[in-house]
């Protein structure tokens, strides 16, 4: 029982909510409840959860050391010598293999490549990218990305600029509120990740408040843009900025004021505040986008 645990911890399935952005194209074309292309969402959000999974299981293989080190990953199987790397190799190899093999047979060539190109690129964060600053954020916008176009693809969507946008922006966001976390642990005396020493608090925290203002800036034009107007029949969806802005506020105060944005997943998951901004968002917008005002 503990093995089964402690495999499940390596898959991280709590990390799965960041492919949720597979489902933002559907959403905004105004097909979630189309049944054959919510199907086939569903399927690449699967395969994804099952390619991410072997991913976490390869990157704690390739950090077994840096994590020991680490106040919280420490207590990670692998770390903490629940799991040998033999054990995690074969899962990792498992699941990888299952994601092909769903992918081949179920949704087809153009989201194998999709695939391939998301797992190719987190393994290359592992091993490589991750060691260089800047590169290392970039490198997980653009995983953001792909998961955006695969969901586009599976819904037969063609994601519009401003959500390429978007999710890019928020993206980077995230990943220098955990960057910035990173910086609290090296100031407490713990070792982190190698390119640490490239950034600074200073940096981190006027980059955030940059992506932050910016994001606020591209959101409202978003919202006002005459073709977005046409499309979405409403010119009402500039009033769900106040939701948005209630989120990055909340967020930076989480990693400004209490200094626990080590872990965006977790914030997003457990954090009332954000839970109840998101759920807000989603309903407002879902109200606007499918029962517009005639």
């Amino acid at each position: 029982m503990a093995k089964t645990r402690a495999f499940i911890t390596l898959a991280r399935p709590h990390q799965y909510i960041k492919n949720g952005f597979i489902f933002l194209p559907i959403f905004f074309a105004h097909r979630l409840f189309d049944y054959h292309y919510f199907t086939q969402t569903c399927w690449v959000f699967v395969v994804f959860c099952l390619g991410a999974s072997s991913t976490y299981a390869f990157n704690d293989i390739f950090d077994i050391e840096a994590d020991r080190h680490h106040p919280t990953k420490k207590h990670r199987p692998l770390a903490a010598g629940i799991l040998e790397k033999r054990e995690a190799f074969l899962f990792a190899g498992l699941l990888l293999s299952a994601s092909v093999v769903i992918t081949f047979f179920k949704l087809g060539p153009l989201l194998l490549i999709c695939l391939g190109a998301y797992i190719f690129l987190t393994y290359l964060y592992t091993t490589l990218l991750k060691n260089y600053a800047i590169i290392d954020i970039t490198a997980i916008a653009i995983g953001f990305i792909i998961r955006v176009f695969s969901g586009g693809l599976a819904s037969d969507v063609w994601p519009s600029h401003w959500l390429i946008i978007m999710t890019y922006l928020l993206s980077l966001f995230l990943a220098l509120a955990k960057r910035r976390d990173d910086l609290i642990l090296v100031a407490r005396g713990h070792k982190v990740r190698y390119n640490i020493n490239n950034y600074n608090l200073e940096f981190v925290s006027s980059s955030m408040l940059i992506m932050a203002a910016v994001i606020i800036v591209c959101y409202i034009l978003y919202t006002v843009s005459p073709e977005v107007v046409s499309l979405h029949n409403t010119n009402n969806l500039y009033l769900t900025t106040f939701w948005v802005i209630l989120g990055l506020l909340r967020y930076m105060q989480i990693t400004f004021v209490y200094h626990k944005s080590g872990s965006p997943t977790d914030i997003v998951l457990k954090d009332r505040f954000i839970n109840f901004v998101i759920i807000l968002w989603f309903l407002t917008i879902l109200a606007m986008l499918y029962y517009p005002k005639q």
